[in-house]
């Protein structure tokens, strides 16, 4: 089993909508069975909510449900329990590598490293208008894909 958990600030625009995309592109790939997602803030501020409206709309235009997702907090348990810990842009990174143990063996980074944007982040839509969050989920996107790959290749390298 590969867990993979996906941080942004505050748990309800980026990372849930992330970890609701990634979902689907697992179940249609058949490979929910071996893969585990969640996703987190590394603020509390939207613990218990669900996603942004805007958020739920953008992922519903894309045939992506995401309303019955929670918000919560990063813990320290989260970097012994995923093998991915990944940040959507660099100030959730540095969080990250703030809270990281020593002997964490998971890999941190940036979300849109693996679309080939090893240094661009995933722009926060919360405060822009519906463009935002358009360009959000082609980010998104773009990173899923390649997420993808890279977790069929390790599936396939160790089985």
């Amino acid at each position: 089993m590969i867990r993979i958990l996906f941080v942004c600030l505050g748990n309800i625009c980026r990372s849930p909508t992330a970890e609701g995309m990634f979902r689907q592109m697992l179940d249609e790939a058949g490979l929910a069975d071996r893969v585990e997602i969640d996703s987190c803030g590394v603020g509390p501020w939207h613990v218990g909510e669900a996603p942004d409206p805007r958020a739920r709309k953008a992922a519903s235009r894309r045939g992506l449900d995401i309303g019955g997702l929670r918000g919560r907090q990063l813990e320290a348990a989260d970097f012994e329990r995923f093998d991915y810990l990944l940040a959507m842009d660099e100030d959730n990174l540095a969080a990250l590598q703030a809270q990281c143990p020593a002997d964490c063996r998971a890999h941190v980074g940036l979300f849109l490293a693996f679309a080939g944007l090893p240094d661009t982040p995933v722009p926060d839509p919360y405060f822009g208008g519906e463009r935002g969050f358009e360009d959000m989920m082609d980010l998104l996107e773009a990173a899923s894909r390649g997420l993808l790959d890279s977790i069929r290749e390790r599936l396939e390298t160790s089985s």
